[in-house]
């Protein structure tokens, strides 16, 4: 997985700033979930494309992350992150650090996010809050994407005129593993993670989702990109 985002690092940019409105509906998701989020830590914070954004928009100042692929930690330090090089599962996450630990965009591409959430859980101080956001397996992009990977592309008949004119590159589709909303809001609340809201974006059809920028709103019902935030009680 981090050989994929290594050699394609230049191109998971430029998808994102070649669909500045669904980046744009990302970002404002994401950022949504780090009002008064104290000390941040990002776990597969990839280029640090949200994070740059973020600070120099919106006053939200994310610095430190974790990233197992060298081409996008470089990337992500040229934009002023501090990135320990490993994978979410390796990482040693240390007590009482960080406020907030958010995967933004990478629960998919991680294997055992149970371990992963019981260590997070372990390492936050009372309080302190986990975030997990990235495309629902249900969601119309999640349907989408998985039918792009099991055919292998997305040059396919049963594909033809359902997705956009610069879909999600077929490399990063091939290596996820989507999990349902469900699925995910089961795994936190069994490793303690207590009193969990989430909010949605990317409410309309994936053809339509780069026409317009789109405020996030409350739930998790109808949004291609879905955020669940869980506490520490």
């Amino acid at each position: 997985m981090g050989k994929s985002f290594d050699e394609y690092a230049a191109t998971y940019d430029a998808w994102f700033l070649d669909n500045p409105n669904v980046l744009y509906s990302e970002v404002a998701l994401v950022a949504s979930t780090l009002r008064d989020a104290g000390r941040v830590l990002s776990v597969g914070c990839g280029s640090g494309l949200f994070e740059k954004i973020m600070r120099d928009e919106m006053g939200i100042d994310v610095r430190d992350g974790v990233e197992p692929s060298h081409a996008m930690a470089e990337i992500a330090r040229k934009r002023g992150m501090n990135v320990v090089e490993a994978t979410a599962e390796d990482f040693d996450y240390p007590a009482g650090v960080y406020d907030t630990i958010i995967f933004n965009g990478s629960p998919s591409y991680i294997t055992d996010l149970d371990t992963i959430l019981r260590k997070v859980y372990a390492s936050l101080p009372e309080g302190g809050r986990v975030v997990l956001v990235d495309v629902p397996k249900e969601s119309t992009y999640g349907l989408m994407y998985n039918l792009a990977k099991a055919l292998g592309t997305w040059n396919h008949p049963l594909l033809e005129g359902t997705y956009p004119p610069n879909p999600y590159p077929i490399e990063f589709v091939n290596v996820a593993n989507w999990r349902t909303t469900a699925e995910k809001i089961s795994l936190m609340e069994k490793n303690g993670f207590r009193d969990l809201t989430s909010a949605q974006t990317l409410t309309t059809h994936p053809l339509y989702s780069d026409l317009a920028t789109e405020q996030p709103i409350p739930g998790h019902d109808c949004g291609d990109y879905v955020a669940v935030t869980g506490w520490k009680k």
